[in-house]
């Protein structure tokens, strides 16, 4: 058996490239009404690898590789976008999701508020 240390670690790490996206936690973009919402994570990254020989007189020849890894990754919040204004809606560990949203009446007043500005601005 030969060992492949290059391929075993390539193997691992585009694994963890796969797995550690957006979607995988919180998912694709989307619209709240005319919000557009995207998610914002926090990705941690971790492997490690060893690999040994060994000639043992009696007991013979051995050989073994081994590779392992992590991937932990954190909603924090969502950038909302409405026209020309951008926030960022913050995922408290405390209420997770739940924080963002509650911050959607918020976002709906101001719509609301915007929406009637400009139509005071069409009257004048």
């Amino acid at each position: 058996m030969e060992m492949h240390y290059e391929e075993l670690l390539g193997r691992v790490t585009d694994f963890l490239k796969s797995e550690a996206k957006t979607e995988t936690v919180v998912g694709e973009p989307f619209k709240l009404g005319e919000f557009t919402c995207v998610p914002v994570i926090k990705v941690g990254l971790g492997f490690g690898s060893g690999g040994g020989e060994g000639n043992a007189p009696k007991k013979g020849i051995g050989q073994g590789l081994g590779a392992g890894g992590g991937v932990g990754v954190e909603p924090v919040g969502f950038l909302v976008t409405y026209k020309d204004n951008i926030s960022f809606l913050e995922a408290g560990k405390a209420h997770g999701l739940s924080a963002a949203f509650e911050k959607v009446p918020d976002l709906i007043e101001k719509l609301v508020e915007t929406r009637r500005k400009e139509k005071e601005a069409e009257m004048v």
